[in-house]
């Protein structure tokens, strides 16, 4: 209940501290309820952030809201992402609050909720997406009715980033050396992903006239992915659409080391550079070629998305800006780069670490 801001006192009483905003020395104000159990400051907590809420009712269900607030937002967001709206509405929220009506929900509901989804193994970045949906349908819930928002002042479960599994040095040495004597269109994605830390969605919706050798350049137009369309029978969709933000639309120089092997396989400007035909690879099937290429060259198993990170650490390591990096990756800010991709090897640690000289 540490979320709720309720804390055990040491009379056995509890405490729970509703945020005022802010003094004029800056320090923040609070209001203080206290009772003998912790249900009973949630309640009350509840019953005045309810008072201070606008007085207006919704007797719909949050079923008929979310598609009332799905028909008014589809036609503006790309087909990929209203899929994805609709598949964690439909496996997710629906089935736990779907029947109720939308203005009997409170905070408690939301808490019991994400913790539900933590013990079912749920991953909190995954359980942070659903809530921040709810948030959204919620917010529409007031600006139409005029109702309390109960997902007001909820605190999201903190994202933990994975740990990701890499290739040490000697391991990409290895792998570099099977690409260079087993060139095909499989190893050609493996290496261009390696050199130029292109996604693997971006790779597979890639078609030679993305490639100019001549300035030698390759452009991020499209990318592709199968999305989830959830019915009775599970059905899926591949697509190719537009990169998924701005910054991932994008000029990658390509490095020398890329030319030649590209040259090899150069096809008509329609043709996509994975397959060399009219019709491409989807990113699974690439995956799946890739832990195959792993498995021949007797290397970790990793996914592919790791070449993407041994990229962006080797960047690193040769001296590139960050700010570069970060451009040549499409992301939207420097400190994504940092701190999703950016990894140091502790044999890199321990140089630096040589360099402390103290005098002990």
């Amino acid at each position: 209940m540490s979320k709720l801001n309720i804390y055990h006192r040491r009379d056995g009483r509890w405490e729970g501290r509703i945020s005022r905003g802010k003094k004029e020395n800056g320090k923040r104000k609070y209001q203080y309820v206290i009772a003998r159990t912790r249900d009973a400051v949630a309640e009350k907590m509840e019953d005045i952030r309810r008072s201070e809420q606008p007085k207006g009712r919704c007797s719909k269900t949050v079923s008929v809201l979310f598609s009332e607030w799905y028909r008014s937002i589809q036609h503006r967001v790309k087909e990929s992402t209203a899929a994805n709206y609709t598949m964690k509405a439909q496996k997710h929220i629906l089935p736990n609050f779907g029947d109720k009506l939308v203005d009997s929900i409170v905070q408690n509901d939301i808490y019991s909720f994400i913790e539900a989804k933590q013990k079912e193994g749920l991953s909190n970045r995954y359980v942070l997406d659903i809530i921040i949906l709810m948030k959204t349908i919620y917010k529409y819930a007031v600006r139409t009715y005029h109702i309390f928002n109960p997902m007001d002042g909820v605190i999201l479960p903190r994202n933990k980033t994975p740990e990701i599994d890499l290739l040490d040095e000697t391991e990409q040495a290895k792998l570099q050396r099977y690409i260079n004597n087993n060139q095909n269109h499989s190893t050609l994605g493996v290496a261009l992903s390696m050199s130029t830390g292109i996604r693997i969605g971006e790779l597979c919706a890639l078609q030679w006239k993305d490639i100019d050798l001549e300035k030698r350049i390759l452009t991020v137009r499209k990318t592709m992915q199968r999305i989830q369309y959830p019915t009775e029978i599970s059905k899926t969709k591949l697509i190719i659409t537009d990169p998924k933000s701005e910054s991932s639309r994008r000029r990658i120089p390509i490095p020398d080391c890329m030319v030649g092997f590209l040259h090899k396989f150069k096809e008509e400007s329609g043709n996509y550079v994975l397959t060399g035909s009219k019709k491409p690879i989807e990113p699974r099937t690439m995956q799946y070629r890739f832990a195959s290429i792993l498995k021949n060259v007797k290397l970790p198993s990793v996914h592919f998305h790791a070449l993407r990170h041994i990229f962006a650490s080797s960047c690193i390591k040769l001296g590139f800006d960050v700010k570069a990096l970060s451009e040549l990756l499409g992301h939207s800010s420097v400190e994504i780069t940092l701190n999703r991709y950016v990894h140091s090897s502790f044999e890199q640690k321990k140089e630096y670490m040589k360099r402390i000289k103290l005098a002990f």
